[in-house]
């Protein structure tokens, strides 16, 4: 179980479509980077990191960095040992997609050497999850065309990034519930609201069809984002408030939300059981997020929306708008992604190269 090298590729799958969210933040391609922890005796291991200056303030350049930093620390160290591979990889601060991925390779490298599936070392609660798309910040004509896609891809929940403009967004949810009559829609507001006016935006949304919001207020609004979820006007998702297990205690103590979406290209598959584990100890529910990964790292994180504390429908789909993809991601069927048709997703080495930068 000893790691005996760690590589990093870089690979860039360009978008159909550009996806808009929050302050001025987009994206056009999958600039990403693949690591691959291998074991002694020869197995292999992979995790995608997602690069996102915006929202981790992780680059390219400041992966490679990490990782050349941490490569001393885990070479030579027990893959199959996630406690103490956990404990190496915080002594580096911050970095978490790097050390997410770095985590994840581990874990598949250390399951191949037992002879194990990745999906085989981690708990399962049902066969089949809700899966759910993200329809970017856009006029009423975009947001339509946007859904419509994901709609013919199988796709049955919606996941709206909303901004300022209250009226644009209450006609683009209404156009939208109307439009798809046997869909879900949540939005997710991305830290853009005011306090003053949150409240009545929720209502608005609520009463327009809207079965849940992300992040509706700054995450530093601690005393607001309190008093707002106990206001009980829509079930509040915590994203940005709550990236590691230390995040989600400060929220657990102060009651901000209902429901917690855990994002394994953050956390780590380590990471992520534990916030699971622990917002369901304390009657929180939850969903599973891919951070608009390629489908190899959305079906890896796909892994965890079958853990029994998933009860919410995780995003799951982005990789529909890349061009192309290093692993078959399973058809959604009718809203549902299943078990059985995930745990076949594999890597193909032969596809990486036609991305690989």
């Amino acid at each position: 179980m000893k790691i005996a090298d760690i590589r990093l590729r870089s690979f860039k799958i360009p978008l159909k479509s550009e996806l808009r969210w929050g302050e001025k933040k987009s994206l056009a391609a999958l600039e990403h980077l693949l690591v691959e922890v291998e074991l002694q005796g020869g197995a292999v291991g992979r995790g995608e990191v997602a690069v996102r200056p915006t929202i981790y303030g992780e680059t390219a350049a400041s992966v490679r960095g990490a990782v050349s930093w941490l490569r001393p620390l885990l070479l030579g160290s027990d893959a199959g040992d996630p406690r103490a591979l956990a404990q190496t990889l915080a002594r580096l601060p911050c970095n978490l997609a790097a050390k997410a991925a770095l985590e994840m390779a581990a874990r598949e490298a250390a399951a191949r050497r037992r002879g194990l599936t990745l999906a085989e070392t981690l708990p399962r609660g049902r066969e089949r999850v809700r899966v759910s798309f993200i329809v970017g910040q856009g006029g009423v004509a975009a947001t339509l065309e946007s859904a419509a896609f994901a709609y013919a891809h199988g796709v049955r929940v919606f996941k709206l990034k909303t901004g300022k403009d209250a009226a644009l967004d209450e006609e683009r949810i209404r156009e939208l519930t109307a439009a798809f009559t046997d869909a879900e829609v949540y939005a997710d507001a991305n830290e853009t609201l005011e306090p003053s006016s949150a409240a009545h935006r929720l209502e608005r949304w609520r009463s327009l069809g809207v079965t849940m919001v992300e992040e509706p207020l700054p995450v530093e609004m601690i005393s607001a984002r309190k008093a707002l979820r106990a206001a009980r006007l829509l079930p509040l998702i915590a994203d940005d408030s709550a990236f590691t297990p230390r995040d989600l205690e400060r929220e657990l103590e102060q009651d901000t939300f209902d429901i917690l979406n855990v994002k394994p290209a953050r956390s780590g598959f380590y990471g992520s059981l534990k916030m699971l584990e622990r917002a369901h100890s304390a009657g929180k529910e939850a969903m599973i997020g891919s951070q608009a990964m390629s489908s190899f790292g959305a079906a890896r994180a796909a892994l965890l929306a079958f853990h029994p504390a998933v009860s919410r429908p995780s995003e799951l789909s982005f990789h529909l708008l890349s061009s192309g993809g290093f692993s078959d991601f399973p058809q959604i069927k009718d809203g549902w992604l299943y078990y059985h048709d995930l745990a076949r997703a594999a890597f193909d080495e032969e596809a990486f190269r036609s991305f690989e930068t």
